[in-house]
């Protein structure tokens, strides 16, 4: 009954090639929950993959259908020691994005899990499945040292994260009591660094809309009327120039937070934002006086995703009609979410552009949330992963994408840290996405030393 104990059963539980098995079984449901055709995986994913784990694990569950019809089902597991215990609620996603089968690398497939040399490819690898799977089997090697945990735990795998996480915030209203906890520990998105553990206490917020310039209907030639009718993509790319200057830095005064303060700043000093396996960072891109890591962590970021005019793929001598650009802006704390688009079209209108629509997307989004990096649950996370880890890890105000925190800092009032198991060049929501063997086992590691820690006396926050 030690902390070694534990460590060694998770390290057992990867050497034995038992974590790659099961890996590969759960990478083998098409979970896609972007394919309204793959709608009974997503059912089958709870029922056959996870169901039967938690049960052997002490858990009770249950699987619900989801209140929005969009969305897919839940799995809720609980398994109660001692009422007097510390609760924690950890989380997962079963779903994935669209396979992307056709774009994959020739001898890997999305659904099969493929082993070349330190990596693991298949759709869901990073990108939900093994963050999940490495904290229920952490959980695991602690029962199988100690005899139990030490604490309460509650488990929600939803199936809809991917498009959204349609349905949860009102599944998470109407189950207040259900999941009540003291804090929220889960896994998802990438380590700075593959060989340092790292953790991040929220995410950036983010909201994607079109911005629409419909002058006439149908295109005219450009010979005939070129010079006489408005070219809606020239004025369309004009608006956008006054959203972000050449460089990227936001014009919208509303857009420009707050939030990126000198305790925020010094956590984010020194933080890498660059590895070998990913693109390089263009130093003169984004706001100037910012650093690469305040600007990808602290600050807001506008993109244009996509933009149309004509018929690109087969064009004509013709003026345009209209033209459409699809526009994402990632935010973080310090910026009111209410205020977003209105302050666009108050910025828009100011700047002469009243004709510009702007149609936000139905697509649900999260919202920006962000935890003191010196809370005592970040703390004690902190001090465990150490212990394991025997270095310093990197700690994250927040994380630079989008994931459903807000659901359980504003819905539940937990405290929330994430242990992300994956690494950034993974090829997350891209062909090829795979995760690092010595990252998995380094996170079975820190997973069964964190749960074993939450289950001694030592230093743990009060309920």
């Amino acid at each position: 009954m030690t902390r070694d104990a534990a460590l060694a059963a998770a390290e057992r539980y990867f050497d034995s090639g038992a974590f790659q098995t099961e890996l590969a079984s759960l990478v083998e449901y098409p979970t896609e929950s972007q394919n309204p055709d793959q709608r009974p995986e997503l059912y089958r994913y709870l029922e056959q993959a996870m169901l039967p784990r938690l049960e052997a694990l002490g858990f009770v569950c249950v699987i619900h259908d989801n209140p929005d019809p969009r969305g897919g089902p839940l799995l809720v597991g609980k398994r109660i020691e001692d009422t007097a215990l510390t609760t924690v609620l950890t989380y997962g996603h079963g779903d994935v994005i669209r396979a992307q089968t056709d774009q994959w690398r020739q001898g890997l497939h999305p659904f099969r899990l493929i082993e070349e040399g330190d990596r693991l490819y298949g759709r869901g690898t990073a990108d939900n499945k093994v963050q999940h799977l490495i904290n229920i089997a952490g959980m695991e090697a602690v029962i199988s040292a100690r005899g139990k945990l030490g604490f309460n735990v509650k488990i929600v795998i939803e199936m809809s994260e991917e498009t959204g996480s349609s349905g949860l915030p009102e599944f998470f209203e109407a189950h207040k009591h259900d999941l009540a906890a003291d804090v929220l520990i889960a896994s998802d998105g990438p380590r700075l660094q593959p060989d340092v553990p790292t953790i991040f206490m929220g995410s950036r917020g983010g909201v994607t809309f079109d911005l629409l310039l419909n002058l006439r209907d149908g295109a005219h030639h450009s010979g005939n009327w070129g010079g006489l009718l408005a070219d809606p993509a020239m004025i369309l790319t004009h608006a956008l120039t006054t959203i972000c200057d050449r460089r990227g830095q936001i014009g919208v005064p509303e857009w420009r937070p707050d939030s990126l303060t000198p305790p925020v700043r010094e956590a984010l000093k020194g933080l890498p934002i660059e590895d070998l396996n990913g693109p390089s960072v263009d130093h003169d891109w984004g706001e100037e006086n910012l650093s690469p890591a305040e600007r990808a962590y602290g600050w807001n970021s506008f993109a244009i995703l996509a933009m149309t005019a004509g018929v690109p793929e087969a064009p004509v001598n013709a003026i345009a009609a209209k033209a459409r650009a699809t526009c994402q802006l990632r935010y973080v704390v310090g910026t009111d979410p209410e205020d977003i688009l209105p302050a666009l079209r108050r910025h828009l209108d100011s700047n002469g552009f009243e004709d510009v629509q702007i149609i936000p997307h139905d697509r649900g989004f999260f919202r920006a949330t962000r935890l003191d990096p010196d809370h005592e649950w970040v703390r004690f996370t902190v001090a465990s992963i150490e212990e394991t880890a025997g270095k310093p890890l990197h700690i994250l105000p927040n994380l630079a994408g989008s994931l459903p925190n807000d659901s359980f800092t504003d819905i539940l009032g937990l405290p929330t840290v994430w242990v992300p198991h994956s690494y950034r060049g993974c090829s997350q929501h891209a062909p090829n996405e795979h995760v690092l063997k010595p990252v998995c086992r380094d996170a079975l590691r820190v997973m069964a030393g964190l749960w074993w820690d939450v289950g001694s006396d030592k230093a743990r926050p009060c309920q």
